[in-house]
C-alpha cells in the first residue's frame, strides 16, 4: 500500500480553544435543564386531534410525485388525483413504528461528530442567503469565496457544532453545478458535520456521493448527512423536496421536514393553528421518508413567523413564535422524533440594537423549548436575505452562553460552595478564598465581543462599537484559519468527481 500524504493544520484548533475561553470545546451541548412546557395533557393532545382532522378531511396536495402518493395509497391513504388524505392516526403510526428518537451525525473528524434528539442541542449556521454584508462592502450579491468563508468562521466557531448547508446562495457560480462546489467547500474547509444539496434529487446523489468519498469511500450505514427538505405550506409537498429526500432516506442519510409558514400568508393567524399546521405537514413528510426507508432519520421541523398584517413583511422575535416554538416542541417529543426550529433570527438589515433584541427573543424559547438542531443560529439579516459577517461573529460569540444555560444549576459539591461560606467570615469579600481561585479562570461566561471596560479605557482604545470589534475578530479568525486535515488520495477523487461531474450537467444560468 504506497502512504498517502494527509494535509493538516493545527492552529485553528488552538484559536478555537482560546476563544472557548478556557472551557474544553464540546462537539453538541447536552441540555441539564428540562423543556419549558406550555401545554397539559389535554391542550396537546387536542392539537393532535386537529392535525389528524386536517389529514383525513382536507389531505394535501403532494406535486409532481407519482411515486409517493403510490406509496402513500400502499400505505392505506386515499388518494384523489394528486389529494391524499389520511385515515386517523395513519401518518403517526408509520412514523412511531420506524423513525429513531435520536440518530448520530458522523463527522469527518470523530471528534465533532453530534447527536440530535434527546438531551442534545446542535448549533449550525444560517442558510439560503443570497445576499453577504459586512461593514466594508456593504449588502452585495453572495459569491462562492464568501460561503468558503462563512465555513471557515463555523469551523473555527467553537460553539457552532455544524458547518451547516447552503450558509449563502454563491450566486456567481451556475445554478446547475453550483451544489458541488458548496458541498466540496464543506469536505475541504471544515471537518464538522454538513448539510447536502435538496433543490433537486440529482444534487442530492452527488451530496450522498461526495460524503462517501469523503468518508473514504464506504458511508458503513453511517448517517453523514442531515439536510434541510421544506413543505410548500400551506398543505403541499411539491416534487423536488420529495425527490430529494427520497434519496436521503434511502440511503440512511437525514431529512429535516419543515414547514416554512408565515403566519396568516401560509397558515392561519392563531398559534393554535399554527402548530396544527405544522404538526400535519410534518407528519406527511416524515411519513414519506419510513416508507422510503423505515428507521430512516427524520426531523420534525417548524419555521414559523409572523408577518405585519398592513405590509405583509415577515416580523421576528414575536410572542406568538415563542409559543408555537414551544408547543411543537412538545408535539415532536410525543411523536418520537428530534425537533428543529429556532436561530438568531431578525428583521434587521444591519446588526444593530434591533437585530440583538429580536435575535434573543427567538435564541431563548429556542433554547427553552428543548430544540434539538439549530438552523440559522449564526449570521441571519434581512428576514433571512442577507448573511452578515459581523453578525455571524456576533451570534457565535453569544451561542457559548447558551452552553452555560444548558448545564444548568451546578449542585456538585464545587458548585454549592460551602467550603468558600466556612472560610470566609461575614462582611469579608471573597476575592481571596481559595474557592475562588479555584474557579476564578472559568467561573463565568465571557464574551469575545463584548466591551466591559470603563468609558476611559474604551475611549483610549478607539470608542469601538461591537461591529466594530466583530469586523476585526472576524478578519482575525479568517487570517488565523487553517484547513482541518484532508488526505490527499481523497482529495484527489472528490476534485476529479466535481471536475466530471461539471462536465456532465448542463453550464446553465447564473
Amino acid at each position: 500500500m504506497t502512504e498517502r500524504r494527509v494535509r493538516s493544520g493545527g492552529r485553528a484548533a488552538r484559536q478555537a480553544a482560546r476563544a472557548s475561553r478556557l472551557t474544553p470545546e464540546v462537539p453538541f451541548l447536552t441540555r441539564r435543564l428540562a423543556p419549558f412546557e406550555i401545554l397539559d395533557e389535554e391542550g396537546l393532545e387536542l392539537i393532535e386531534h386537529n392535525a389528524d382532522t386536517i389529514l383525513e378531511e382536507i389531505g394535501v396536495e403532494i406535486t409532481d410525485h407519482t411515486g409517493a402518493i403510490r406509496l402513500f395509497a400502499q400505505a392505506g391513504a386515499a388518494v384523489d388525483g394528486t389529494r391524499v388524505r389520511f385515515p386517523r392516526g395513519l401518518a403517526r403510526s408509520i412514523i412511531t413504528a420506524g423513525a429513531p428518537a435520536t440518530y448520530t451525525q458522523h463527522a469527518r473528524n470523530p471528534g465533532h461528530t453530534v447527536e440530535i434528539g434527546g438531551p442534545s442541542t446542535v448549533f449550525a449556521p444560517a442558510y439560503g442567503s443570497p445576499f453577504v454584508r459586512d461593514l466594508e462592502g456593504g449588502r452585495r450579491y453572495a459569491t462562492i469565496e464568501d460561503f468558503r468563508n462563512f465555513v471557515k468562521l463555523a469551523y473555527v466557531s467553537p460553539s457552532l457544532h455544524h458547518s451547516g448547508g447552503t450558509v449563502c446562495e454563491p450566486v456567481d457560480e451556475p445554478v446547475p453545478t453550483r451544489h458541488l462546489d458548496m458541498i466540496d467547500a464543506h469536505i475541504r474547509y471544515s471537518d464538522k458535520p454538513f448539510m447536502g444539496s435538496v433543490t433537486a434529487g440529482t444534487r442530492a446523489e452527488d451530496s450522498v456521493e461526495m460524503a462517501r468519498i469523503a468518508f473514504g469511500g464506504d458511508l458503513e450505514g453511517r448517517t453523514v448527512l442531515t439536510s434541510l427538505i421544506n413543505a410548500s405550506s400551506p398543505l403541499t409537498w411539491d416534487g423536488t423536496m420529495l425527490a430529494a429526500a427520497e434519496v436521503y432516506a434511502r440511503h440512511n442519510q437525514a431529512s429535516v421536514f419543515t414547514p416554512f409558514i408565515l403566519a396568516g400568508a401560509m397558515a392561519p393567524v392563531t398559534p393554535a393553528a399554527v402548530c396544527t399546521q405544522v404538526l400535519a405537514e410534518s407528519m406527511v413528510g416524515i411519513a414519506f421518508s419510513q416508507l422510503v426507508n423505515p428507521g430512516a432519520p427524520a426531523v420534525l421541523g417548524a419555521f414559523v413567523s409572523t408577518m405585519d398584517m398592513q405590509s405583509g413583511a415577515p416580523t421576528f422575535g414575536t410572542p406568538e413564535t415563542a409559543l408555537v416554538m414551544y408547543a411543537v416542541a412538545a408535539l415532536a417529543r410525543r411523536l418520537g422524533v428530534p425537533f428543529r426550529t429556532g436561530g438568531h433570527l431578525c428583521a434587521s438589515k444591519i446588526a444593530d440594537a434591533q437585530a440583538a433584541y429580536e435575535s434573543s427573543a427567538v435564541m431563548q424559547p429556542t433554547m427553552l423549548a428543548g430544540t434539538n438542531f439549530v438552523l440559522h443560529a449564526a449570521g441571519w439579516l434581512e428576514g433571512g436575505l442577507t448573511m452578515g459577517y459581523e453578525k455571524f461573529v456576533l451570534d457565535a460569540d453569544q451561542l457559548g452562553a447558551y452552553r452555560k444555560i444548558a448545564d444548568g444549576l451546578d449542585l456538585s459539591e464545587n458548585g454549592q460552595g460551602m467550603a468558600a461560606f466556612r472560610e470566609n467570615a461575614p462582611g469579608v469579600h471573597y476575592l481571596g478564598t481559595q474557592h475562588t481561585l479555584d474557579n476564578f479562570e472559568n467561573a463565568f461566561w465571557k464574551s469575545s465581543i463584548a466591551d466591559a471596560n470603563s468609558y476611559e479605557q474604551w475611549a483610549e482604545e478607539g470608542s469601538r462599537d461591537a461591529n466594530t470589534r466583530a469586523a476585526a475578530r472576524c478578519k482575525a479568525m479568517l487570517s488565523d484559519y487553517e484547513a482541518p486535515p484532508l488526505d490527499d488520495a481523497i482529495s484527489d477523487e472528490l476534485a476529479a468527481y466535481v471536475v466530471r461531474r461539471k462536465a456532465e450537467l448542463p453550464a446553465g444560468e447564473y
